[in-house]
């Protein structure tokens, strides 16, 4: 293989540009031309790519965001778009596509796959949610984040004796609602996969805190459930504490990856080209067990999560 290229599709993820730094220096190590393509599936549409080498990517494993952008590319789901990718993919002799992103970004690599072009994925996204890896790329530098910001807020709501209902991101999945919710010793955590009745499991565990002579109060709920205003009302009409509500938003995306975030990214990018140059196609790169290993994309695509409600129950165990 004498030329690959690499994208970042969806959401951005602290640590992708560690993983495009990866790939283009094992790329250009193994002597092939390496291009980055801009604005993920639309840029390759677009025809909108430039040539890297190991300079290109030089200080940019502790920026946030991602060097080439990203976007979500509604024109790539057809066929049109995907076979006016495949062209431009023939015009600069790609071989070989590296993928960082979610689910979606994987089913496009999965298509283009099919189509003749070797696609590898790398598990990008914030929110924790590719079912077959343990870890995504920038999900520790946001539960970083976010325990930051709640502490910060913790000053005030402490002062004041109030009760604060954070919103988290992470769209169906819980993950970071629920690890920051133990990070910061939320007095109570919803998530999305686990059913929760308001009145018992968030209701009567700030009443029974109270008994307890607690004053102020954390609640995470995830971005799934939503609702935070409304519940921020609920509980004040009925346990007689002053509450407010709080949507932390796309700041959680951002800031420089945590050591965390660039190793993993690093080692990833490396073993995607590896597997390229081993004529290796349609494989997602996952942490399982701790060890960087590879499923093929239907595999990956296909798993069913499941909840660690052991982690859940102690969570809400250590938090009255």
């Amino acid at each position: 293989m004498n030329t690959i290229a690499v994208l970042t599709s969806g959401g951005d993820a602290p640590g992708m540009n560690a993983a495009i730094r990866a790939v283009v220096r094992a790329g250009c190590e193994s002597g092939m031309k390496v291009y980055g393509i801009n604005n993920g599936y639309q840029g390759l549409i677009d025809d909108d790519l430039r040539e890297l080498n190991i300079r290109s990517v030089s200080d940019i494993i502790h920026r946030g965001g991602t060097m080439l952008h990203t976007a979500r590319c509604l024109a790539f789901k057809k066929e049109e778009g995907m076979q006016a990718a495949i062209e431009t993919c023939k015009k600069y002799g790609i071989e070989g596509i590296v993928v960082i992103g979610g689910d979606g970004s994987f089913r496009g690599a999965r298509d283009l796959s099919l189509r003749g072009i070797p696609c590898i994925g790398i598990p990008g996204t914030i929110d924790n949610d590719i079912v077959c890896s343990d870890y995504t790329i920038g999900y520790d530098t946001c539960l970083n984040t976010i325990m930051q910001m709640v502490d910060r807020v913790r000053d005030t709501v402490e002062s004041h004796s109030r009760c604060m209902v954070i919103e988290v991101m992470g769209n169906r999945c819980g993950d970071l609602t629920l690890n920051s919710g133990i990070a910061v010793g939320a007095t109570a955590i919803v998530i999305p996969e686990i059913s929760s009745d308001v009145e018992k499991h968030v209701i009567e565990r700030i009443r029974r805190t109270m008994k307890t002579d607690k004053k102020h109060f954390l609640i995470m709920v995830a971005e799934g459930i939503g609702g935070v205003a409304e519940l921020a009302r609920k509980i004040q009409d009925e346990c007689g504490v002053e509450t407010r509500s709080l949507v932390l938003g796309h700041v959680q995306r951002g800031g420089s990856p945590s050591a965390k975030d660039r190793i993993v990214a690093s080692l990833m990018g490396y073993e995607a080209v590896q597997l390229l140059k081993k004529g290796e196609s349609n494989r997602v790169i996952v942490i399982k067990d701790d060890k960087i290993v590879n499923y093929d994309i239907y595999e990956a695509l296909n798993m069913q999560r499941v909840v660690n409600t052991e982690v859940y129950n102690i969570a809400h165990e250590i938090s009255i």
